[in-house]
C-alpha cells in the first residue's frame, strides 16, 4: 500500500523546494526523471546571477542564465498553484488510491496565495530583465553601425 500524499505538503514544497524538484520526489520518489532534471536550470540560473554579481551587467552569459532561474521559480509556482486548486476527491484519487480522502482546508489555499504572488513577481521580472537586455543589445548594434 502507498504511502498518503497530502495535498498540502505538496503544495507547499513546490513552492517552497520546487525549483529543486522536492515535490516531484514526495510525490514520485526517485524513479521520476523530471525530479532529476529540475535543479540543472535552477543552478545554472544561480550561477548566472552571481556571475551578475561579479562581473557585472554587462555580462553576456549571465544575461542567458538568469532567465532559467525565472522560468524554473515560475514552473514551481505554477505546479503549487496546480496542487492547490486540485479538487480533494481528484487529488485522492489521483495520489491516493483506496484511501480514506481527508479535506486539505486553509492551509492550502494560503500556499496557493502565496505562490501566486511569488510566481507572478518571478515571471514578469524576468520577462522584463530579458527584454531590457535585448533592447539595450539593439541599441548598442544600432550604435555601433551607425558609428
Amino acid at each position: 500500500m502507498n504511502s498518503y500524499k497530502s495535498k498540502t505538503l505538496a503544495t507547499w514544497l513546490a513552492m517552497g523546494l520546487g525549483v529543486f524538484g522536492l515535490h516531484r520526489l514526495y510525490l514520485h520518489g526517485f524513479k521520476d526523471k523530471w525530479f532529476w532534471l529540475h535543479p540543472w536550470p535552477t543552478l545554472a540560473g544561480m550561477y548566472g546571477l552571481q556571475r551578475m554579481d561579479l562581473l557585472g551587467q554587462d555580462d553576456r552569459l549571465s544575461w542567458l542564465l538568469m532567465p532559467l532561474l525565472g522560468l524554473m521559480l515560475s514552473y514551481a509556482m505554477l505546479n503549487a498553484i496546480i496542487y492547490g486548486l486540485t479538487p480533494d476527491e481528484q487529488w485522492d484519487e489521483q495520489r491516493n488510491p483506496g484511501q480514506a480522502g481527508r479535506k486539505t482546508g486553509w492551509p492550502a489555499v494560503i500556499g496557493v496565495v502565496l505562490s501566486l504572488l511569488l510566481g507572478g513577481t518571478a515571471l514578469m521580472t524576468t520577462i522584463a530583465f530579458s527584454a531590457q537586455r535585448y533592447y539595450e543589445t539593439q541599441a548598442e548594434a544600432a550604435q555601433a553601425i551607425s558609428q
